[in-house]
C-alpha cells in the first residue's frame, strides 16, 4: 500500500470519515485479500496519478481482517457489502460504489473531481 492509502482497521473511525467527507471527498476500498480480482482492482488503484491524491481522502480496508468494518460500511453509507468495492463518501452520503470489474480510475477520478 502506497503512503496516500491509509488503513482503516476500526468500526470507530467511520464517524470522523462522515466528518472529513463534508470538506472533500472519502474514497474507501474495501478489499479481500483472498480474491485475484480483488487484487487486480488494487492494482488499478495503485497506479492513480499523484496529482489526484491531494482531491480525497484514501481509505484501505482489509476485510478479511477486519469484517465488523466492511459490515459498518455497508451499514452507515446504506451500500451492499461487495469485495473488492471502492465507496465514495460525501456529505456522509455514499455518492459512488463501484466493485469487481466495474472499479475504473476512470470512473474514481470523474467521480472525485467531481465532488471536490
Amino acid at each position: 500500500m502506497n503512503s496516500n492509502w491509509h488503513e482503516l482497521t476500526a468500526v470507530g473511525e467511520l464517524p470522523e470519515i462522515v466528518l472529513k467527507s463534508a470538506e472533500r471527498p472519502q474514497v474507501l476500498f474495501k478489499h479481500s485479500t483472498r480474491c485475484s480480482i480483488s487484487t487486480m482492482a488494487l492494482n488499478r488503484l495503485m497506479k492513480l496519478d499523484d496529482a489526484f491524491y491531494s482531491q480525497a481522502d484514501f481509505y484501505y480496508l482489509d476485510l478479511i481482517a477486519h469484517r465488523d468494518v466492511s459490515a459498518a460500511i455497508a451499514d452507515t453509507f446504506d451500500v451492499h457489502h461487495e469485495s473488492p468495492q471502492v465507496v465514495v463518501v460525501v456529505n456522509g452520503e455514499a455518492t459512488y460504489d463501484a466493485s469487481h470489474m466495474e472499479i475504473t480510475v476512470s470512473d474514481l477520478m470523474s467521480e472525485v473531481v467531481g465532488n471536490s
